[in-house]
């Protein structure tokens, strides 16, 4: 059940003690950094905590001691029990730049995602990096659900696709799982990497791939992003293109959801969760590796 609580500010001091600020400010933001935290637990918060790490030191932030000090501060203030949507950003005001976090409820989620391609190519600044883009990808998902979709794809001045304004683009060719060419315009997504890891370490072949909405047609697609997890698309709004049917998306969601591990300090473990009606569990597998590359 979502947590109804709203949403609450937390200012890092120099101490990295972190206070809750009464009069929020205006600020520019930076970087930032969302994950699900539901009952105590999330999934592959590490790799998260070096996504954000990584950002803050491109931005120009803090030093690499002070932003980790400043993560387990924030593990710390979760709650244990609830659902949340936690975000950790690196925002320039007047002062300079600080670290701050916003403890938010978790938003509503779906098991599907219907994605409208508007024709219009990328004007994100800072593809790569998750914060200074948000407003922008914003506005472009709003006008998504004017045009009858919940999710936009991202392409380039030639046509390729790239991702969503909100989550990163999986899709299957026969036996093969595959992705967006990561040299191109994209951001490394925290949840496609699990899935992508988690495939490799299986033995099904990952392909990287340059391709254009058409090459689409008729494949079984994913968007993958942390609050959701896994969702296949149903519908490829403004365009022609059918949808291959969602064959594989329940098993591997609800592996996803199965992947969830108590934070430290968590009083309360996440409750066992119960699997999308017709997912059929895949095979155990090891824990997986965390790397950078495929770190939304």
């Amino acid at each position: 059940m979502t947590t109804s609580a709203t949403p609450t500010v937390f200012v890092a001091g120099p101490s990295g003690r972190l206070t809750e600020e009464r009069t929020p400010v205006a600020t520019r933001l930076l970087a930032a950094d969302s994950w699900l935290v539901q009952d105590g637990a999330a999934r592959a918060v590490e790799d998260h905590r070096r996504r954000f790490a990584a950002a803050c030191a491109e931005a120009g932030g803090p030093p690499a001691e002070q932003v980790d000090a400043f993560w387990d501060a924030v593990l710390s203030k979760l709650p244990a029990t609830g659902e949340w949507f936690p975000r950790a950003e690196l925002v320039a005001d007047g002062a300079g730049a600080r670290l701050q976090f916003r403890l938010r409820p978790a938003p509503a989620r779906t098991t599907s995602v219907q994605v409208w391609i508007s024709g219009r190519s990328d004007q994100r600044t800072l593809p790569r990096r998750k914060g200074p883009d948000l407003d922008h990808l914003g506005e472009l998902r709003a006008a998504a659900i004017v045009a009858g979709a919940n999710e936009a794809l991202l392409t380039t001045p030639s046509g390729l696709v790239l991702e969503g304004a909100t989550a990163n683009l999986l899709w299957w060719d026969g036996d093969a799982l595959c992705a967006v060419d990561p040299t191109l315009r994209v951001l490394p997504g925290v949840t496609s990497g699990w899935v992508l890891k988690l495939a490799a370490e299986r033995g099904i072949p990952v392909r990287l791939r340059r391709a254009v909405p058409a090459d689409l047609a008729g494949r079984e697609a994913w968007f993958t992003n942390a609050l959701h997890g896994i969702r296949p698309v149903t519908s490829w709004v403004g365009s022609d293109i059918r949808p291959g049917a969602p064959r594989l998306a329940a098993a591997w969601q609800a592996e996803w959801l199965a992947a969830a591990t108590p934070l430290a300090g968590a009083t309360h473990p996440l409750a066992a969760t119960t699997p999308l009606a017709g997912a059929t569990p895949l095979a155990a597998a090891p824990p997986l590796p965390h790397t950078d590359r495929w770190s939304t």
